[in-house]
């Protein structure tokens, strides 16, 4: 088994590579160029090259200071109420590979030894609930199916009350992929929310943004239009293989200040990694 530095440093490849080529450079404005390249984005770019400016070792000032851009001190963690089942309300636009990466969450909270119970209230897309069954039993955890056109807050409440039945840990509520644009479909995720915080005052517990890193800056976008209608508690980011604009994780982290939760690194059921501020840095920068 790779280690998790390994297989973040395989997924963050082609945005390193893009960084690597400028890293040797003595002109700072090529450092500057690669960073808005990779989408590191303008903040957290004009922080980071004045961090670079002075003597030192660039690389491992890049490495210091990409870590503390992810890992803010006034980061409070979150303190849950724990009461069963915890509940974690996944949501993102068409595309991102939400539901697929509700199938890996599904996968490690099992390995963890959590007894994981699936929502399938993503009920406006055509076969959503058949694929999110296929992953299900793929994680081996229970699922709760619903069929297209049928209340998604319904389909969230009926998982609820099995959950509570059968003393499970922690629910994951997939919801339908939907654009941020999209007025109807937002108020639909702000039903759901509702719905789950009638039953549980202290839930949903957890609202994770599934975000495509391929998107760039537009993820910006889409993460402050779900933040501002729903309340974010943090950013999954997947498709980080898949591009070599890996640098909008720090965009993200900059401009929103939420926490990265976990890293999509591949299409398996197991390519999903847990998010370290250490590893990204050293992952994006060591050659």
């Amino acid at each position: 088994m790779k280690s998790v530095f390994d297989r973040i440093k395989n997924g963050l490849k082609k945005t390193r590579e893009k960084l690597q080529q400028f890293l040797q450079s003595e002109k700072v404005e090529d450092l500057e160029a690669a960073l808005l390249g990779a989408d590191v984005g303008v903040k957290a770019t004009t922080y980071l090259m004045e961090k670079v400016k002075g003597a030192g070792d660039k690389t491992e000032i890049l490495k210091k200071e990409i870590t503390n851009l992810l890992e803010p001190p006034e980061a409070v963690p979150r303190s849950a109420s724990g009461i069963k089942p915890e509940i974690i309300m996944v949501v993102g636009v068409n595309g991102s590979g939400k539901t697929t990466t509700v199938g890996k969450l599904a996968y490690q909270l099992k390995q963890k030894g959590k007894n994981v119970l699936i929502a399938a209230s993503d009920t406006y897309r055509d076969a959503a609930a058949s694929q999110l069954k296929v992953w299900a039993d793929r994680a081996q955890v229970e699922i709760v199916t619903s069929e297209r056109g049928q209340d998604a807050a319904a389909v969230a409440y009926e998982a609820i009350k099995k959950a509570y039945a059968k003393e499970l840990d922690i629910i994951l509520v997939d919801t339908a992929g939907r654009l941020h644009t999209r007025k109807d479909l937002m108020e639909e995720a702000k039903k759901i929310k509702r719905t789950i915080t009638k039953l549980k005052p202290t839930a949903p517990e957890e609202i994770w943004l599934v975000l495509d890193a391929t998107v760039g800056q537009n993820g910006i976008v889409q993460a402050n239009a779900f933040n501002q209608e729903l309340g974010l508690t943090g950013i999954i980011v997947t498709k980080i293989d898949g591009t070599a604009k890996g640098g909008i994780i720090l965009s993200i982290a900059s401009e929103l200040k939420l926490p990265i939760k976990y890293l999509g690194i591949g299409e398996g059921l197991e390519d999903l990694e847990e998010f370290s501020a250490q590893a990204f840095a050293e992952a994006l920068i060591q050659d």
